[in-house]
């Protein structure tokens, strides 16, 4: 009995010899980050839950990572000196210092809508543009980014910040080395292995970000592209994106905006110089839902000049260049924009021309129609049929004729009718409003 108890201990420590050894917070020793763990959760850079376990495949949400980056950079315990302007963000919130904190050293920005959205799952390319941020300025080299398959997936914000951060090795690219994956959610491990690399590579971060920096002054909060977004106003604008920012929306130059009269318009009784308004209908937002513009604002043009309808038929012109932009809060934004034309000048359709051609040809048959008749039938009625299909033709023709050689026809517009704009440059806008 004492050897086949003998013989089952052997084999249950051979068994367990040859089993993976168990690190700490629930991970294996083999596991790919697993140094990089131990390390940022022996030094209280990111937490473990309840049970002890870290949860590497987790994803990791924006204030987890500003609170881990906080405390690599030796500034967890900053003096708050700022006032809170996230919407999102109370007092009563337990990141809340955090958040300020993060804000006021120039690493944490909110949305355009002034939200931070503490929970919301991190991005790779949101973080690698962190890393290049915080970083010391070096030349960088865009070849770097040739080793990887899948950099036409990152976005046009990030591609300097990549090949900075890549230059510095302050990148992920687990599990496939041939693999940026920018627009996939961070996850813990990932997190954990740029906190552990940055940790060791303090030189390279710039002064302002560090805890232990003599006399830190807070940095002026500086201006990071955070995403680009797009209109769709009218399918053959030149442009349809808008670059969104922490101070501000762009909508970049080549957007086309529909606005609306704000009065009717008679090209034959305006003059050079004078001021036409414009108003817009509905609220502008972004296909993917930022608000752009509010409804009601107002578009100020002037009026360059007005070519006057000239014989042969030729149309009058409204020569319009828009100026200002007057939001319902009393902003003004200056702007350079022109209707979105062939020729950049507002003049009536081609059926309003074919309208006033068609009605003198109409009315040139129908006084033919009269002359052939009383012709023919005061001396002979029986040949009023004649005069008719010789009568009818030439007031058609005449009618036609004088249609095409007479001055064409103003331009007019009733209130509320729509025209688009076409936008020469970038149009700024505050991101509060």
């Amino acid at each position: 009995m004492k050897k086949l108890l003998a013989s089952m201990l052997a084999v249950t420590m051979f068994g367990l010899n040859t089993l993976p050894v168990l690190a700490q917070y629930g991970i294996d020793d083999s596991y790919w980050a697993s140094k990089e763990i131990n390390k940022v959760v022996s030094d209280g850079i990111l937490p473990v839950d309840e049970n002890g376990n870290f949860n590497p495949e987790n994803s990791i949400t924006r204030i987890q990572f500003v609170q881990g980056l906080l405390k690599v950079l030796s500034n967890d315990n900053l003096d708050v000196t700022i006032t809170n302007t996230m919407s999102d963000v109370s007092v009563y919130d337990s990141y809340y210092d955090d958040v300020l904190r993060g804000q006021q050293l120039g690493v944490v920005y909110g949305y355009p809508d002034g939200t931070f959205k503490a929970q919301k799952n991190l991005l790779r390319s949101e973080v690698t543009s962190l890393m290049s941020h915080i970083t010391k300025e070096q030349a960088t080299d865009a070849t770097v980014l040739d080793a990887f398959k899948d950099t036409s997936d990152i976005p046009g914000w990030a591609e300097l910040s990549y090949e900075k951060a890549i230059s510095y090795g302050l990148y992920v690219n687990h599990p496939d080395e041939t693999m940026l994956e920018p627009n996939r959610e961070l996850t813990r491990a990932e997190a954990a292995v740029l906190l552990a690399k940055l940790a060791d590579m303090l030189n390279v971060v710039k002064d302002e970000y560090l805890g232990d920096a003599e006399e830190q002054v807070p940095e002026e909060p500086q201006e990071i592209v955070l995403g680009v977004e797009h209109l769709c106003v009218h399918r053959q604008a030149p442009n349809n994106t808008v670059t969104l920012t922490n101070f501000k929306k762009v909508v970049n130059q080549g957007n086309v905006v529909q606005i609306a009269f704000s009065e009717k318009f008679l090209s034959k009784k305006h003059k050079g110089g004078e001021i036409v308004n414009f108003y817009l209908p509905k609220d502008l937002y972004t296909v993917e839902g930022t608000k752009v513009l509010p409804e009601g604002t107002r578009f100020v043009a002037e009026i360059m000049d007005i070519q006057n309808p000239k014989i042969f038929n030729k149309k009058a012109r409204v020569n319009l260049i828009f100026k200002h932009i007057l939001l319902p809060d009393g902003s003004v934004i200056d702007i350079t924009g022109k209707p979105f034309t062939k020729d950049g000048r507002l003049a009536e359709g081609a059926w309003v021309t074919f309208g006033k051609v068609l009605l003198y040809t109409i009315t040139g048959g129908a006084v033919g129609t009269g002359v052939g008749m009383s012709l023919a039938f005061i001396p002979n009625p029986s040949r009023v049929g004649t005069a008719l299909g010789i009568g009818i033709p030439v007031g058609c023709t005449v009618g036609l004729i004088t249609g095409l050689i007479t001055p064409g026809v103003n331009y007019k517009a009733k209130q509320g009718e729509c025209i688009y704009l076409l936008l020469i440059d970038d149009v700024n806008i505050d991101e509060q409003l």
